[in-house]
């Protein structure tokens, strides 16, 4: 460090400073100079660029020299510099950092700002990070789970999701010690080594006492079997919360299409409002898939296997923005599928994905997926959950089949024409912002927080004292 900033003060000392040039600095700038000792002549901004240069370690040695070098070091530009450039691996990006930090750090239930948001201590933030000890992720997911490292930058791997996993039969406990067993085994990690986020599935949404039930034992079971299996603290959480953090908002409505349930979620400051939520059952991915495959048999294209249906439909599928014109233009395209060859589709590309608007074009005889979003945004005005009539119009897509490309635009243009202009008025829809894993990456941001594991975490201490007051 003494050998580089000696080589930039050789380099910088030769040069005469104009009085020009000494008065560009700010008042303050120059106030910080002139305790700097030897650097006296060096203006600030020169000298923040010898500390970007040292990098983080040694720029934090030089606080202690004195109190300007301290003030200097201490500067948040410098550090969010380093968070920047020095931890690409662990976010997608600065924004992400800050919407976390800024956010998330403090855990549930999840503070509004009212007015200027807070300044952070980006220094402390940093050092707080790398001291964090990262986390086990398992996206339960409802079609199949994603699962890896959170310092990695995607899933290492993926399974059955522990809906699915094993004998449905069998006492949801061995299910899940069997299936958290098998995920460990796969990535070749000790359970008691770190702690480990779990997304839960949307599933038993009602707000009946006996979906009540059924969820509280779902999570029980969750964490009485990680901890069974020694993880030192566990983070169990919904599903449609971890979508909407990856979209860096704590606040709006999540459209989840299940594997055979579609879920309109809203969440307000990171609270599930399941009282005027709403569910399509009957239209998830599955009936995307079995729907393309009839569209195919009834053009004598055919596949025995639905993987390969779905991966077609991941392909080539998207989501027409005018159905009735699409129906008229030319949309051919090829796809070839590994041992079954080419597969060339025209009008089923967009066909498919227009059940979710028209269901009854593959039999199903419900609202569709504007409708129903338009429904649960009526709901939520109505229940006056906030003086703010705006959380809600901020629609956030989640779950594989909602990466079809169209999708996005369509149902935004839906909402507009069935809303009055008083609803419809600043309607955002955002597509899954990191695919099929944007539950993942949400739990990647939770995980990597500077103040991970403390408040988003239970221990096995906190875990059983709860079971306790539960039986008294």
């Amino acid at each position: 460090m003494a050998t580089l900033i000696r080589k930039v003060w050789e380099s910088v000392s030769s040069r005469k400073y104009s009085s020009s040039s000494s008065s560009s600095s700010s008042s303050s700038s120059s106030t910080t100079a002139s305790f700097l000792g030897a650097f006296d002549p060096v203006p600030v901004d020169l000298l923040m660029q010898i500390l970007r240069l040292v990098g983080p370690k040694e720029a934090a040695k030089l606080s202690v020299v004195c109190k300007a070098w301290r003030s200097l070091v201490a500067d948040n530009e410098l550090w969010i510099f380093f968070l920047r450039t020095q931890h690409p691996q662990q976010e997608p990006c600065w924004d992400s950092i800050l919407f976390s930090e800024t956010h998330l750090r403090s855990g549930l239930p999840i503070q509004p700002f009212l007015g200027q948001m807070p300044q952070l201590p980006f220094m402390s933030i940093y050092g707080q990070r790398l001291q964090v000890p990262g986390a086990i992720i398992i996206d339960g997911g409802s079609g199949y789970c994603k699962f890896g490292w959170s310092k990695y930058t995607c899933p290492s791997g993926r399974s059955a999701t522990f809906l699915e996993f094993g004998n449905v039969e069998s006492p949801m406990y061995s299910r899940l010690r069997h299936f958290f067993g098998t995920i460990y085994s796969r990535m070749q990690v000790k359970p008691n080594l770190q702690p480990a986020v779990v997304s839960i599935p949307i599933c038993h949404y009602d707000d009946t006492e006996s979906a009540k039930a059924s969820r509280e034992q779902l999570k029980e079971a969750i964490h009485r079997v990680l901890f069974d299996m020694n993880v030192p603290a566990v983070c169990a959480i919904n599903q449609a919360s971890l979508a909407l953090y990856a979209a860096r908002r704590t606040s709006g409505i999540v459209v989840n299409i299940g594997f055979q349930v579609t879920s309109i979620v809203p969440i307000l400051n990171g609270k599930v409002m399941r009282k005027v939520g709403i569910e399509v059952v009957g239209l998830g991915a599955l009936k995307l898939t079995g729907f393309l495959r009839e569209l195919m048999q009834q053009n004598n294209i055919n596949s025995e296997s639905l993987y390969t249906i779905r991966t077609i439909k991941e392909k080539l599928c998207y989501v027409a923005a005018d159905y009735e014109a699409e129906l008229s233009k030319n949309t051919q395209a090829s796809f070839v599928a590994c041992g079954e060859g080419w597969f060339t589709l025209s009008k089923e590309r967009f066909q498919t994905g227009e059940i979710l608007f028209q269901p009854r074009l593959a039999g199903v005889r419900t609202m569709g997926l504007h409708q129903a979003v338009a429904l649960c945004m009526d709901h939520c005005h109505l229940a006056e959950l906030t003086d703010d009539d705006s959380w809600f119009k901020t629609v956030v897509l989640a779950g594989g089949s909602a990466c079809l490309p169209g999708l996005a635009g369509r149902l935004e243009k839906e909402l507009h024409g069935l809303l009055p202009p008083s609803m419809s008025n600043g309607i955002t829809v955002i597509p899954p912002s990191f695919g099929a894993d944007t539950a993942w990456f949400g739990a990647k941001l939770i995980s990597n927080l500077s103040t991970f594991p403390g408040p988003w975490c239970i221990t096995k201490k906190q875990f059983r004292q709860k079971s306790k007051v539960k039986l008294w």
